[in-house]
Protein backbone atom coordinates (compact mmCIF):
# COMPACT_ATOMS: atom_id res chain seq x y z
CA UNK A 1 0.00 0.00 0.00
CA UNK A 2 2.81 2.20 0.70
CA UNK A 3 6.91 2.15 0.05
CA UNK A 4 7.08 3.95 3.65
CA UNK A 5 5.80 0.11 5.48
CA UNK A 6 8.65 -2.46 6.31
CA UNK A 7 6.09 -4.92 6.67
CA UNK A 8 8.45 -7.53 9.00
CA UNK A 9 8.78 -3.57 10.79
CA UNK A 10 5.20 -3.82 12.07
CA UNK A 11 5.03 -5.90 14.96
CA UNK A 12 1.61 -7.57 16.25
CA UNK A 13 0.20 -8.11 19.20
CA UNK A 14 -0.03 -12.07 20.28
CA UNK A 15 -2.35 -14.15 20.22
CA UNK A 16 -1.46 -15.36 23.63
CA UNK A 17 -1.18 -13.20 26.48
CA UNK A 18 -3.02 -9.61 27.14
CA UNK A 19 -6.43 -9.62 25.53
CA UNK A 20 -9.24 -7.40 25.72
CA UNK A 21 -12.29 -8.71 28.01
CA UNK A 22 -15.46 -6.94 26.88
CA UNK A 23 -17.55 -7.93 30.47
CA UNK A 24 -14.87 -6.27 32.10
CA UNK A 25 -13.95 -2.93 29.89
CA UNK A 26 -11.86 -1.76 33.08
CA UNK A 27 -9.25 -4.50 32.90
CA UNK A 28 -6.77 -2.73 31.26
CA UNK A 29 -3.08 -4.39 30.06
CA UNK A 30 -0.30 -3.36 32.47
CA UNK A 31 0.94 -1.13 30.13
CA UNK A 32 -2.04 1.79 30.54
CA UNK A 33 -2.06 3.12 33.89
CA UNK A 34 -4.16 5.64 34.98
CA UNK A 35 -3.04 8.32 37.96
CA UNK A 36 -5.95 8.75 40.42
CA UNK A 37 -6.95 13.00 40.98
CA UNK A 38 -5.40 13.51 44.19
CA UNK A 39 -3.93 17.39 43.71
CA UNK A 40 -4.52 20.54 44.90
CA UNK A 41 -4.77 21.95 41.16
CA UNK A 42 -7.11 19.41 40.30
CA UNK A 43 -9.43 20.12 43.34
CA UNK A 44 -9.17 24.21 42.19
CA UNK A 45 -10.18 23.54 38.04
CA UNK A 46 -12.67 21.00 39.52
CA UNK A 47 -14.01 24.20 41.40
CA UNK A 48 -13.64 26.88 38.85
CA UNK A 49 -15.73 24.31 36.59
CA UNK A 50 -18.58 23.68 38.73
CA UNK A 51 -18.62 27.82 39.90
CA UNK A 52 -19.00 28.53 36.11
CA UNK A 53 -21.41 25.93 35.25
CA UNK A 54 -19.26 24.79 32.66
CA UNK A 55 -18.79 21.69 30.34
CA UNK A 56 -15.30 19.66 30.01
CA UNK A 57 -14.64 16.90 27.61
CA UNK A 58 -12.51 15.51 30.23
CA UNK A 59 -15.52 14.89 32.44
CA UNK A 60 -17.76 14.38 30.10
CA UNK A 61 -15.87 11.64 27.87
CA UNK A 62 -14.00 9.63 30.77
CA UNK A 63 -10.92 11.15 29.53
CA UNK A 64 -8.00 8.98 31.25
CA UNK A 65 -5.36 11.83 31.60
CA UNK A 66 -7.87 14.24 33.82
CA UNK A 67 -5.32 13.70 36.66
CA UNK A 68 -2.72 14.87 34.69
CA UNK A 69 -3.68 18.03 32.82
CA UNK A 70 -6.08 19.14 35.63
CA UNK A 71 -2.83 18.62 37.86
CA UNK A 72 -1.34 21.46 35.08
CA UNK A 73 -4.40 23.72 35.65
CA UNK A 74 -5.05 22.97 32.00
CA UNK A 75 -8.51 21.49 30.37
CA UNK A 76 -10.47 21.17 27.45
CA UNK A 77 -14.07 23.02 27.59
CA UNK A 78 -17.04 21.21 25.94
CA UNK A 79 -19.27 24.07 24.62
CA UNK A 80 -22.93 23.62 23.22
CA UNK A 81 -23.75 22.05 26.46
CA UNK A 82 -23.58 18.12 27.75
CA UNK A 83 -25.97 16.51 25.06
CA UNK A 84 -24.86 15.31 21.81
CA UNK A 85 -27.21 14.88 18.80
CA UNK A 86 -24.79 12.24 17.21
CA UNK A 87 -24.80 8.97 18.76
CA UNK A 88 -21.62 7.46 18.55
CA UNK A 89 -20.59 4.09 19.55
CA UNK A 90 -17.12 5.01 21.34
CA UNK A 91 -18.27 8.17 23.02
CA UNK A 92 -19.77 9.07 26.30
CA UNK A 93 -21.21 12.35 26.65
CA UNK A 94 -24.91 11.69 26.42
CA UNK A 95 -26.83 11.73 23.38
CA UNK A 96 -30.12 13.37 22.88
CA UNK A 97 -32.22 16.68 22.14
CA UNK A 98 -30.48 19.47 23.79
CA UNK A 99 -31.10 22.21 25.30
CA UNK A 100 -31.03 25.51 23.66
CA UNK A 101 -27.87 27.36 22.95
CA UNK A 102 -26.33 28.81 25.93
CA UNK A 103 -25.30 32.42 23.94
CA UNK A 104 -23.47 33.70 27.38
CA UNK A 105 -21.39 30.52 27.70
CA UNK A 106 -18.24 31.69 25.61
CA UNK A 107 -17.92 34.63 27.61
CA UNK A 108 -18.09 32.10 31.14
CA UNK A 109 -15.55 29.71 29.17
CA UNK A 110 -13.37 33.01 28.33
CA UNK A 111 -13.56 34.30 31.63
CA UNK A 112 -12.42 30.65 33.23
CA UNK A 113 -9.40 30.44 30.70
CA UNK A 114 -8.71 34.45 32.15
CA UNK A 115 -8.71 32.96 35.54
CA UNK A 116 -6.66 29.85 35.07
CA UNK A 117 -3.76 32.11 33.26
CA UNK A 118 -4.18 29.76 30.43
CA UNK A 119 -0.89 29.90 27.49
CA UNK A 120 -2.74 27.36 25.53
CA UNK A 121 -6.57 26.67 25.82
CA UNK A 122 -8.86 23.69 23.63
CA UNK A 123 -11.98 24.37 23.22
CA UNK A 124 -14.80 21.98 21.22
CA UNK A 125 -18.07 21.17 21.61
CA UNK A 126 -20.81 18.58 20.83
CA UNK A 127 -22.95 17.99 17.22
CA UNK A 128 -25.62 20.40 17.34
CA UNK A 129 -27.44 18.73 13.95
CA UNK A 130 -30.49 20.69 15.30
CA UNK A 131 -28.99 24.13 14.48
CA UNK A 132 -28.41 25.49 10.55
CA UNK A 133 -25.39 27.14 11.76
CA UNK A 134 -24.28 23.67 13.71
CA UNK A 135 -23.04 25.90 16.68
CA UNK A 136 -20.17 27.42 14.52
CA UNK A 137 -20.97 30.99 16.00
CA UNK A 138 -19.99 29.88 19.39
CA UNK A 139 -16.39 29.39 18.38
CA UNK A 140 -16.33 32.63 16.69
CA UNK A 141 -17.81 33.93 19.86
CA UNK A 142 -15.26 32.43 22.41
CA UNK A 143 -12.01 32.85 19.81
CA UNK A 144 -12.92 36.91 19.91
CA UNK A 145 -13.24 36.89 23.53
CA UNK A 146 -10.10 35.40 24.74
CA UNK A 147 -8.03 37.28 22.83
CA UNK A 148 -10.11 40.76 23.94
CA UNK A 149 -9.92 39.76 27.85
CA UNK A 150 -6.64 37.30 27.80
CA UNK A 151 -4.26 38.36 24.80
CA UNK A 152 -1.26 35.74 24.65
CA UNK A 153 -3.14 32.80 25.53
CA UNK A 154 -2.90 30.96 21.76
CA UNK A 155 -6.08 29.39 20.99
CA UNK A 156 -7.20 25.38 19.49
CA UNK A 157 -10.56 24.29 18.64
CA UNK A 158 -11.49 21.22 17.83
CA UNK A 159 -14.95 21.26 16.06
CA UNK A 160 -17.48 18.94 14.56
CA UNK A 161 -17.51 18.18 11.05
CA UNK A 162 -20.52 20.14 10.23
CA UNK A 163 -22.11 17.86 7.96
CA UNK A 164 -18.89 19.18 5.56
CA UNK A 165 -20.88 22.67 5.53
CA UNK A 166 -18.81 25.60 4.44
CA UNK A 167 -19.99 28.09 5.70
CA UNK A 168 -20.23 27.24 8.99
CA UNK A 169 -16.50 26.11 8.82
CA UNK A 170 -15.67 29.82 7.72
CA UNK A 171 -17.74 31.29 10.38
CA UNK A 172 -14.91 29.94 12.94
CA UNK A 173 -12.07 29.97 10.57
CA UNK A 174 -12.67 33.93 10.39
CA UNK A 175 -12.42 34.38 13.93
CA UNK A 176 -8.70 32.84 13.31
CA UNK A 177 -7.73 30.46 16.28
CA UNK A 178 -4.27 29.26 16.14
CA UNK A 179 -4.74 25.35 15.63
CA UNK A 180 -8.23 23.92 13.83
CA UNK A 181 -8.94 20.38 14.75
CA UNK A 182 -10.84 17.94 13.74
CA UNK A 183 -10.70 13.83 15.02
CA UNK A 184 -11.36 11.54 11.82
CA UNK A 185 -11.20 8.70 14.66
CA UNK A 186 -11.30 5.69 12.51
CA UNK A 187 -10.65 4.21 9.32
CA UNK A 188 -13.38 4.51 6.42
CA UNK A 189 -14.54 0.60 6.40
CA UNK A 190 -15.29 1.57 10.45
CA UNK A 191 -17.29 4.99 9.67
CA UNK A 192 -20.95 3.12 10.00
CA UNK A 193 -19.75 0.96 13.11
CA UNK A 194 -17.95 3.48 14.97
CA UNK A 195 -19.66 6.92 14.27
CA UNK A 196 -23.02 5.89 12.27
CA UNK A 197 -24.17 9.81 11.50
CA UNK A 198 -20.51 11.01 10.11
CA UNK A 199 -19.09 10.42 7.19
CA UNK A 200 -15.31 10.18 6.33
CA UNK A 201 -15.67 12.63 3.36
CA UNK A 202 -16.90 15.02 5.61
CA UNK A 203 -13.60 14.73 7.87
CA UNK A 204 -11.59 14.88 4.82
CA UNK A 205 -13.56 18.16 3.53
CA UNK A 206 -13.66 19.76 7.07
CA UNK A 207 -9.48 19.73 7.64
CA UNK A 208 -8.51 20.80 3.55
CA UNK A 209 -10.71 23.17 3.47
CA UNK A 210 -10.03 24.97 7.12
CA UNK A 211 -6.12 25.18 5.13
CA UNK A 212 -7.96 27.00 1.81
CA UNK A 213 -9.61 29.42 4.61
CA UNK A 214 -6.85 30.15 6.39
CA UNK A 215 -3.14 28.83 5.40
CA UNK A 216 -2.03 30.20 8.10
CA UNK A 217 -3.52 28.17 10.49
CA UNK A 218 -2.35 24.46 11.94
CA UNK A 219 -4.70 21.56 10.99
CA UNK A 220 -4.92 18.42 13.43
CA UNK A 221 -6.65 15.45 13.59
CA UNK A 222 -6.76 12.21 15.56
CA UNK A 223 -7.25 8.86 15.09
CA UNK A 224 -8.40 5.94 18.00
CA UNK A 225 -7.43 2.62 17.34
CA UNK A 226 -8.52 -0.97 18.51
CA UNK A 227 -11.53 -0.86 16.94
CA UNK A 228 -11.10 -3.58 14.61
CA UNK A 229 -8.97 -1.78 12.30
CA UNK A 230 -5.93 -3.47 10.62
CA UNK A 231 -2.18 -1.51 11.25
CA UNK A 232 -2.35 -0.85 7.27
CA UNK A 233 -5.98 0.75 6.94
CA UNK A 234 -4.42 3.20 10.00
CA UNK A 235 -1.53 3.71 7.63
CA UNK A 236 -3.84 4.90 4.86
CA UNK A 237 -5.78 7.12 6.92
CA UNK A 238 -2.36 9.07 7.97
CA UNK A 239 -1.38 9.07 4.61
CA UNK A 240 -4.85 10.44 3.33
CA UNK A 241 -4.50 13.19 6.50
CA UNK A 242 -1.81 14.17 4.99
CA UNK A 243 -2.60 14.96 1.32
CA UNK A 244 -4.98 17.53 3.15
CA UNK A 245 -2.29 19.08 4.67
CA UNK A 246 -2.56 18.11 8.28
CA UNK A 247 0.26 18.90 10.57
CA UNK A 248 -0.72 17.77 13.78
CA UNK A 249 -1.85 13.89 14.27
CA UNK A 250 -2.49 12.38 17.42
CA UNK A 251 -2.92 8.05 17.73
CA UNK A 252 -4.39 6.69 21.01
CA UNK A 253 -5.79 3.53 22.33
CA UNK A 254 -9.37 3.00 22.34
CA UNK A 255 -10.54 2.48 25.62
CA UNK A 256 -14.60 1.13 26.39
CA UNK A 257 -16.20 3.52 29.05
CA UNK A 258 -19.02 0.77 29.91
CA UNK A 259 -20.27 -2.29 28.74
CA UNK A 260 -22.93 -0.19 26.31
CA UNK A 261 -20.44 0.91 24.40
CA UNK A 262 -18.15 -0.76 21.89
CA UNK A 263 -15.75 -3.50 22.81
CA UNK A 264 -11.71 -2.93 22.47
CA UNK A 265 -11.03 -5.55 19.37
CA UNK A 266 -7.64 -5.50 20.64
CA UNK A 267 -4.52 -3.64 22.63
CA UNK A 268 -2.05 -1.81 20.70
CA UNK A 269 1.82 -2.34 22.56
CA UNK A 270 3.56 0.86 22.47
CA UNK A 271 6.08 -0.14 19.87
CA UNK A 272 3.25 -0.13 17.98
CA UNK A 273 2.58 2.80 19.02
CA UNK A 274 5.71 4.33 18.14
CA UNK A 275 5.80 2.69 14.85
CA UNK A 276 2.85 4.78 13.88
CA UNK A 277 5.04 7.74 14.81
CA UNK A 278 8.05 7.00 12.97
CA UNK A 279 5.65 6.90 9.68
CA UNK A 280 3.66 10.15 10.31
CA UNK A 281 6.60 12.01 10.78
CA UNK A 282 8.00 10.57 7.46
CA UNK A 283 4.89 11.08 5.92
CA UNK A 284 5.44 14.82 6.85
CA UNK A 285 3.70 15.92 9.89
CA UNK A 286 5.31 18.45 11.81
CA UNK A 287 4.03 16.75 15.00
CA UNK A 288 2.98 13.25 15.60
CA UNK A 289 1.97 12.41 19.30
CA UNK A 290 1.03 8.38 19.68
CA UNK A 291 0.67 6.51 22.72
CA UNK A 292 -1.87 4.02 24.41
CA UNK A 293 -2.95 7.07 26.23
CA UNK A 294 -2.79 9.91 23.88
CA UNK A 295 -5.86 11.89 23.42
CA UNK A 296 -6.80 14.93 21.04
CA UNK A 297 -5.68 17.26 23.22
CA UNK A 298 -2.97 15.31 25.33
CA UNK A 299 -0.20 17.55 25.83
CA UNK A 300 -1.45 20.54 23.57
CA UNK A 301 0.30 23.12 25.17
CA UNK A 302 3.59 21.36 24.80
CA UNK A 303 3.19 20.54 21.69
CA UNK A 304 2.38 24.21 20.77
CA UNK A 305 6.28 25.24 22.47
CA UNK A 306 7.59 22.94 20.66
CA UNK A 307 6.14 24.02 17.38
CA UNK A 308 7.38 26.82 18.42
CA UNK A 309 10.43 26.51 18.80
CA UNK A 310 10.74 24.76 15.55
CA UNK A 311 9.58 28.14 13.97
CA UNK A 312 6.08 25.84 12.93
CA UNK A 313 4.01 27.95 15.01
CA UNK A 314 3.10 31.78 15.64
CA UNK A 315 0.37 33.24 17.97
CA UNK A 316 -2.35 35.74 16.59
CA UNK A 317 -1.96 39.18 16.68
CA UNK A 318 -4.47 41.00 18.72
CA UNK A 319 -5.21 43.44 15.90
CA UNK A 320 -6.04 40.86 13.35
CA UNK A 321 -9.60 39.90 14.78
CA UNK A 322 -12.36 41.90 15.57
CA UNK A 323 -12.47 41.30 19.18
CA UNK A 324 -15.62 43.10 20.26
Amino acid sequence: MTNLIDPNAIPNTPVEGWQPDPEHPRRRPPWIKVRAPASQEYKEVYSLMRDQKLNTVCEEAQCPNIAECWGRRTATFLMGGDTCTRSCGFCDIKTGRPNPIDWAEPLRVAESVRALGLKHVVITSVNRDERADGGAPLFAMVIKRIRKIHSGCSIEVLIPDFKGNEDNLKTVMDAQPEILNHNVETVPRLFKKVQPQDKYEWAMKTLGNAKKLDPLVLTKSGIMVGLGETFEEVVQVMQDLAGQGVDILTIGQYLQPSKKHLAVERFYLPEEFDAFQKIGLELGFKWVESGPLVRSSYRAEQQVRELSRLNHFRLRDVVEVDAS
